[in-house]
């Protein structure tokens, strides 16, 4: 079997899974388990029909960084749940999910899923960092397009984009991120910060949306270049880009930086971090078949384990 690994944006997929299994599935406590079944099926899913050998999932052990909030306070702001001075971030988690957390993280470890984080950075910086150093051909799950920034072709490394369902899935590569966006995916991440993202609480440059960054890119290749056509007078670049650079050049000197990915965090490699997919046995199986009944699990445990025999 040609080695293929699979990175899960872990956070962005149980999110997808509580809002799209009823939350009416609980324990025998009352606690929902939407998350826990569908994150399961989903890695069942995935695994199969994209034949990965190797598997992580991504862990935000930080999901909202300092050193990002340091350099853009409006990082994610409008998800923080409530600001304590002296004490990190809560993001808006629903209390139901919440409680499913834990149960993710027992099941994920019982049936031998490598799970990675990094302290001080986001799933993001570990999926750039894995995407980036891989010794063998990548997939990135998420529903997250900043992450287009990591697809390239030649190294073949993808992104199989979850946003719209799980019966939707997109395999995005360099061509369709040039169709969607018209610009590289090496070009992406300047093409977000100058267009902005709401979703992640980036201003962008006022009166640059995404047809402008996309020309703009075109032209002068990368938000660098861009920068010195607008400092050199004798350029081409029109007058009124330049003045919406300038207005938004204490934004520019610092969005960079937040919105590109980490590529060099020091991680244990794919192997080492036990990445290699294999069949359950032993006490680990018998456990994970006992929490399917004590936990509502129904077949997703069944399906899981069904998929992972296949690397017996």
């Amino acid at each position: 079997m040609t080695q293929r690994l699979m990175l899960l944006d872990t956070a962005s997929l149980y999110f997808r899974a509580f809002y799209g299994v009823p939350d009416s599935i609980r324990r025998s406590d009352g606690t929902p388990v939407n998350a826990v079944r569908g994150l399961l099926d989903m890695i069942a899913r995935l695994t199969t029909d994209y034949a990965a050998t190797h598997l992580i999932a991504c862990w935000d052990d930080d999901w909202r960084p300092q050193w990002r909030v340091d350099l853009l306070p409006t990082y994610k702001a409008h998800r923080v749940a409530e600001e304590v001075s002296g004490h990190p971030d809560v993001e808006t988690v629903p209390d139901p999910l919440e409680a499913q957390i834990p149960m993710i993280r027992r099941t994920l470890e019982l049936a031998g899923i490598a799970v990675v984080g990094a302290a001080e950075h986001e799933a993001d910086d570990v999926i750039g960092t894995y995407a980036s150093t891989a010794d063998m051909p990548v997939d990135v799950v998420t529903g997250d397009r900043d992450l287009f920034q990591v697809i390239d072709d030649d190294a073949d490394v993808r992104v199989i984009y979850t946003a719209r369902g799980m019966k939707n899935l997109d395999v995005m590569t360099d061509a369709s991120v040039v169709a969607r966006y018209r610009v590289l995916p090496g070009q992406y991440a300047d093409y977000a910060t100058l267009r902005g993202d709401a979703s992640d609480g980036l201003p962008g440059v006022s009166g640059i949306g995404e047809k402008t960054a996309a020309s703009l890119l075109g032209e002068y290749g990368t938000l660098d270049s861009l920068l010195e056509a607008a400092a050199d007078p004798d350029s081409g670049l029109s007058s009124p880009v330049r003045s919406k650079l300038a207005k938004a050049s204490d934004y520019l000197a610092v969005a960079p930086k937040v919105v590109k990915v980490v590529r060099n965090l020091d991680l244990p490699a794919p192997k080492k971090a036990g990445a290699k997919l294999h069949a359950v046995t032993g006490e680990e199986r018998r456990e994970l078949e006992r929490l399917a009944g004590d936990w509502n699990l129904g077949g997703s445990v069944k399906r899981l384990l069904d998929a992972f025999d296949r690397y017996a």
